[in-house]
């Protein structure tokens, strides 16, 4: 069964934020943000809750947010992070979608 082209952008999006993944501390981050919710977490609690902090922290954050997968914001002197909910998903779809295509739709 042919498999559905993907565009150049959809390809470079995808392989980015796999990249971005590509670490223990990185992935430790997302899934730390993934149970934190929309509210986010301030950068000192995130450190602490990950075993990351000062700048290996921002390095890491920095290369979340610019593969899309994690969103900042100052409130105040705190500088919170949340996950872009949206681009997971996103990513989670873009490997799952053709699953079992070439089986006829079915696990197993």
């Amino acid at each position: 069964m042919e498999q559905k082209p993907l565009t150049l952008p959809e390809l470079t999006r995808a392989a980015t934020a796999f990249a971005a993944l590509g670490s223990e501390q990185r992935l430790a981050i997302v899934r730390r943000l993934v149970r934190a919710g929309p509210t986010g977490l301030p950068m000192g609690a995130l450190g602490a809750d990950v075993g990351v902090t000062g700048s290996v922290l921002t390095h890491h954050l920095k290369q979340l947010v610019s593969a899309g997968l994690v969103e900042q914001w100052r409130d105040g002197r705190r500088i919170l992070s949340r996950i872009d909910h949206d681009a997971v998903e996103a990513l989670s779809a873009f490997l799952i979608e053709e699953c079992c295509a070439d089986h006829g739709g079915h696990l197993g």
